[in-house]
């Protein structure tokens, strides 16, 4: 019996270290192919960028009008020739540049938020995956354990110091097991596939496990998170520039009262008395029906103001729901992490160590020694469950606050 349990313990010590020599996929290098590569990113990118293309064009005047005419009227025969300008009343287009401005801003603040959920998306996916490893791990230690509990059940059962049932609960726990590793790996498949979709990576391109991780403290404290938002939220921020966007809107809808201008320069010729001469003409846009178009127009701006403004006193409230949520998760998580790593899991070995020492000799039954098993399991597959939700939760945590909680 000794020489069957220390050939285990040597079997998986040597696949311990085989899986440790095993390359490991770093979380900061994936981040970092995330943000070159990510679809999303690069596309909330060039929403950015096409935003600030908008600004020098609506800030610049109307494109000129080249007159070009020929008047026939026997026996005078002009021509004529010159150029028109649109002249918007002064500020208008101030106040266009300044519209644009905010949307690129917000564009802006677009794109940061979406390299946070991006990340926070990939994160998730890896705290998840490794809790599949780690699962993987943890099961493949059970089922070498329980093989071994086969053995010797078989062989207390072949001298009559135990029943035969002994070896079929054994036998079923082993399937059992199996059926649970056939699950993890079906999940493990499809992690992988959407790690390689956020990477922008084919689905079935190789993805190496998950490195290490480690357990990561808050460094703020639920006041300073819900600071925080206010502070460094891209989607607060974006958020912001909308309103501050219709601050500008209704600004330059007032200023749609006021007049426009179109001042027209024209060179004459005249072919019969060949002459010379020249025409300038000012044309003014009157808003004559102010009641019906610049008024509702005005009325338009502060109600879409209005709009953003409730969206962001919406927006607020939610992230800080957000926050508080998550935070909850966090230290709940941190919790169990502590109690398990320290307490449960330690006293769970040893009872696990007392009942296989005990099942030796008879002082206890099969299903008693299976029980202190199962239970080691189940805690260390909590364990790292916990471990990964904690993980999870401030990474999401980040998502919304835009910076490390």
């Amino acid at each position: 019996m000794k020489l069957v349990l220390l050939w285990a313990s040597l079997v998986w010590s040597v696949l311990g270290l085989a899986q440790e020599s095993e390359p490991r996929s770093a979380l900061t290098a994936l981040i970092r192919e995330a943000q070159e590569r990510n679809p999303d990113i690069q596309a909330a990118r060039q929403r950015w960028e096409s935003g600030k293309a908008v600004i020098p064009q609506v800030q610049t005047l109307p494109d000129p009008k080249v007159i070009l005419g020929y008047k026939d009227m026997n026996p005078n025969r002009e021509v004529m020739y010159g150029m028109s300008q649109e002249v918007p009343f002064p500020g208008k287009l101030r106040l266009k540049g300044e519209i644009a401005t905010r949307d690129a801003e917000r564009m802006e603040q677009d794109y940061r938020a979406m390299q946070l959920a991006v990340i926070a998306q990939l994160k998730e996916s890896f705290y998840d995956l490794h809790f599949v490893h780690d699962s993987i791990d943890v099961l493949g230690k059970t089922k070498l354990l329980l093989e071994e509990f086969e053995d010797t059940a078989e062989s207390r059962y072949s001298v009559g110091q135990a029943a035969q049932q002994d070896v079929f609960r054994a036998q079923t726990e082993i399937s059992r097991l199996l059926a649970r590793l056939a699950s993890l790996e079906q999940k493990r498949q499809s992690l992988h596939a959407v790690i390689n979709r956020i990477l922008n990576r084919l689905p079935n391109d190789p993805l190496a496990p998950p490195g290490e991780i480690e357990f990561t403290p808050l460094h703020h404290s639920p006041a300073e998170l819900n600071a925080l938002v206010d502070q460094s939220s891209p989607l607060l921020h974006g958020q912001q520039k909308t309103l501050e966007r219709g601050d500008q809107s209704i600004a330059l809808a007032k200023r749609e009262y006021y007049p426009d201008f179109e001042l027209d320069a024209r060179g004459l010729h005249d072919n019969a008395m060949n002459t010379d001469g020249y025409q300038v003409m000012l044309n003014v846009k009157v808003p004559l029906y102010f009641a019906t178009k610049q008024r509702q127009g005005v009325n338009e701006a502060v109600a879409g103001r209005e709009a953003s403004f409730q969206d962001l006193q919406a927006l607020r409230q939610e992230l800080l729901s957000r926050i508080k949520d998550n935070l909850a998760q966090a230290e709940r998580a941190e919790k169990l992490v502590k109690l398990l790593r320290d307490a449960i899991i330690p006293q769970s070995r040893l009872t696990l160590t007392s009942a296989q020492a005990s099942y030796a000799v008879g002082k206890i039954d099969f299903l008693t020694l299976l029980n202190s098993l199962l239970t080691l399991q189940e805690n260390e597959l909590e364990f790292h469950s916990e471990l990964a939700e904690h993980e999870k939760a401030l990474a999401r945590l980040e998502g919304i606050v835009g910076e490390t909680p």
